[in-house]
Order: structure tokens, then sequence, then C-alpha cells
């Protein structure tokens, strides 16, 4: 029987940026708007919290009967390890899943934009199909433009739309900007699990590209942001100090670049996503000063 600590290293922390980063880019576009509701922020975020760990066991779950993961390189795998039953990992992506479900029903609810429960199902399916399923979408190099549209465009501006009734400009850049960076984590992840995932017959778009083209991806994809600060400031918002978290992806940019393989790789997810928050917090503060 996996230990409590087990657990949450399956749940995998390192990916919570991506859930939180779309909320916090989210709260400062919607306070821009002059629609800001502090328990609607909040809701948001446990959706997209419940989501991200949803999804997290539902791959572990997946992955783990498959046989994917057998030996793969990385933070421990409930099932692949053998420390937690495949059912016991079944039913915390269930109940995580169910929880976004139920917390997103309330927030609709509350706004009264019901259209906004078809982008939620979209959502729930999505995070199971991305490894569940007789064809699982992330199997086949489709889960960096789900990871883009879901912790995204669909994260911020679902965000956006829920407290102010309406988007903006600045709300679809920040959704590029936070799509790319969730996109480049899930990019980081792929590269470093290229041997493996070509032995167990995971056709990732890491796969597909190959070792260079993914670090290059990987480089495009950091690097979208930052032109999206210069826009920023170039409009007369004052999102200066979101340039200065790519302070933060120096190691992670230098790794990728630099040839780094296997657990060498593992700290670029972590500095990405720390640099992802960093750069969403600060801009939702330019966007309000």
């Amino acid at each position: 029987m996996a230990s409590l600590s087990e657990w949450i290293e399956g749940a995998r922390p390192r990916t919570l940026p991506n859930a939180v980063a779309p909320v916090v880019a989210g709260v400062g576009a919607a306070i821009a708007l002059d629609g800001f509701s502090w328990w609607r922020s909040v809701l948001a975020l446990l959706v997209s919290l419940s989501l991200i760990v949803g999804v997290n066991y539902a791959n572990d779950y997946s992955d783990g009967i498959r046989g994917t993961d057998e030996n793969r390189v990385g933070p421990l795998r409930l099932v692949g390890s053998g420390v937690a039953a495949p059912k016991a990992v079944l039913t915390a992506a269930l109940i995580s899943l169910g929880l976004a479900g139920v917390l997103g029903l309330v927030l609709v609810a509350v706004s009264g934009r019901w259209w906004l429960l078809a982008m939620g199902a979209v959502c729930i399916l999505g995070a199971w199909f991305y490894t569940g399923g007789k064809k699982p979408y992330g199997y086949y190099g489709f889960g960096e433009i789900a990871v883009f549209v879901f912790f995204g465009l669909a994260g911020v501006l679902g965000t956006v739309y829920v407290q102010a009734g309406r988007v903006s400009w600045a709300a679809l850049a920040c959704a590029v900007a936070v799509g790319c960076f969730s996109t480049a984590v899930l990019t980081a992840n792929n590269l470093r699990d290229i041997p493996t995932d070509i032995e167990a017959g995971k056709r990732t778009l890491a796969t597909r590209l190959g070792d260079k083209g993914t670090r290059r991806l990987y480089l495009a994809l950091v690097a979208i942001p930052y032109v999206i600060s210069l826009w920023f400031i170039f409009t007369g918002f004052p999102t200066t100090l979101a340039l200065v978290t790519i302070c933060l992806l120096f190691p992670a940019a230098r790794a990728v670049r630099g040839g780094k393989t296997g657990r060498e790789l593992i700290p670029a997810l972590r500095d990405t996503g720390l640099a992802m928050l960093a750069w969403a917090l600060f801009t939702a503060i330019g966007l309000n000063i």
C-alpha cells in the first residue's frame, strides 16, 4: 500500500504551476476588465488543481496497466512501480476529476454561463483520454495541443469569462503565453522520455520530431511569452518584471540546449513551471498598475 508521501509524489506536484498560472493570469486580466470576484477566482483555482491532479492519476493508471511506465525515468509512478493497486489509482483519478466537475458546475451555475458546461465536459474527457481508452491521443502526438488548449486558452480565458463576462486582447495574449509555457513543460517531459516512449510504442510529438527537433520546439515555446511581454510593454502595460523571470529559465534552457538527457532533464520541468508561475504573477500585476 502506498504511503501518503508516495500518493503526493504520484500526484506530480511539479506540474501544479500548470494549474495555478492560468488562474493567476486570468485573475489579472479580469481585474483589468473590472470584473474580479475573489470567490469565483478561488473556485476556478480549485477546478484547475483538481483537474491536473486527476489527469496525473489517470495517466499513472492508464500508462501503468499498459506497461508504459515500467522503465520510465522521472517521478514515482504508483501503478508502474507496484506501490499502489491500479484500482486505487483509478479511484483517485475519478474522485479528482469528479471534484473538478462538481466545482466547475458550481462555478457555471453562479456565473450563469451555462454553455461553459460543454467546455468543462471537454476538459474532463480530454484529461481521461490523454492516455486512457483504446486510442489515447497522447500516444499519437496530440498531447501538446491539448495542454495548450486546456491549460492555456481554456484555463486563462475561462477564468476571465466567469468573472468579467467577456475577454480582452490582453487576456488572449496571456492565454497564449501560459499555453506555451505549459506546453514547454510537457515538451521537456517528453524529451526526457523519448527512449522509453519509443520502446513502449508511445508516439508522442517528441518521438516524431526527434531529439533535436524537440529541443528546438522547447526553446521556441519558452521564447513566445517574452515576446508577448515586449508587446505588452509596447502597448503601454508596465510588465517589465515579467521579463526578469527569464532568469528562472536559464538553467532549463541550458539543459535542453546543451543536450542533457534522462534524469538531468527533471529540473528543467520544475524551472519551466516556476518561470511560468512567476511570469503569470508579474504580468497580472503589470496589467493593473
